[in-house]
C-alpha cells in the first residue's frame, strides 16, 4: 500500500477526530465556570427588623443575649451587620454588663461582636458579700469595642474613659475588661482620679 492510499484510508478518522476536538473546545468555551459561578459573594442574603438573637451556654442556659433594630446576613461568611446594637451577658455569680453601640458586626461563628461608634459598657452597682467586698457603678466608654463572647472579655484599642462612682480614669490606648474574673486592665498611660465614694458625704 503507497503513501497516498494510506493517507486516504485514515483521513475521514483524522477528520472525525478533529471535529471532535474543535466541537470539545466551543463547548469549553462557551459553558460558565461552575465552580466561579457557585462561589458566594460578600453580598446580603437576607434582612430582619427588631432582631433577638441569643448564645446559649452548654447547660441551655441564656450567655448573650443581642437585640437591634435591623440585621443584615451576609452570604459569604455568615456575618452579619446589626444597626444599634445592645447586648447582655448573662452570668449565674456575676451581674449582668451590658454593652452598645451604634453598629454591629458579628462574625459567622457568633464568637466576635464588634461594637462601632459611641460603643458603652455598663456593670451595675454590686453589694458586698460575706466574701467580697460591694462596688459601685461602672460605665465605659470609647469609639469601639471588640466582645470576645466565649471568653467573656470586652476590650478596646482606642481612647478610653471610665467612670466608677466618684473616680474617672482615661487612657489613650485602650482597656481590656475581663467579666471572669471582674478585672479592668488600663493600657499604657492613665490619667484621672480615684476617689471614696463616701468623699463629699456628712
Amino acid at each position: 500500500m503507497n503513501f497516498i492510499a494510506l493517507v486516504l484510508k485514515f483521513l475521514p478518522m483524522f477528520l472525525m477526530g478533529l471535529l471532535t476536538l474543535g466541537t470539545y473546545w466551543m463547548v469549553q468555551m462557551s459553558t460558565p465556570n461552575l465552580d466561579a459561578a457557585k462561589q458566594k459573594r460578600h453580598v446580603p442574603d437576607y434582612t430582619m427588623d427588631k432582631i433577638v438573637v441569643t448564645t446559649l451556654g452548654p447547660e441551655g442556659n441564656t450567655k448573650f443575649r443581642v437585640v437591634g433594630e435591623k440585621l443584615i446576613h451576609y452570604e459569604d461568611d455568615a456575618s452579619s451587620e446589626i444597626d444599634w446594637p445592645i447586648a447582655r451577658r448573662f452570668h449565674e455569680t456575676k451581674p449582668a454588663i451590658t454593652v452598645r453601640s451604634d453598629k454591629g458586626f458579628m462574625d459567622g461563628d457568633m464568637t466576635i461582636l464588634q461594637l462601632v461608634g459611641n460603643a458603652t459598657l455598663t456593670r451595675p452597682a454590686q453589694s458586698a458579700t460575706a466574701t467580697q467586698a460591694g462596688t459601685a457603678r461602672m460605665f465605659m466608654s470609647s469609639s469601639r469595642f471588640t466582645v470576645l463572647m466565649n471568653e467573656d472579655i470586652v476590650k478596646t484599642n482606642q481612647p478610653v474613659n471610665l467612670e466608677q462612682g466618684l473616680s474617672i480614669m482615661t487612657s489613650q490606648e485602650g482597656a481590656i475588661f475581663d467579666n471572669v474574673h471582674q478585672k479592668l486592665t488600663m493600657i499604657g498611660q492613665v490619667k484621672g482620679r480615684i476617689e471614696s465614694e463616701s468623699k463629699g458625704k456628712n
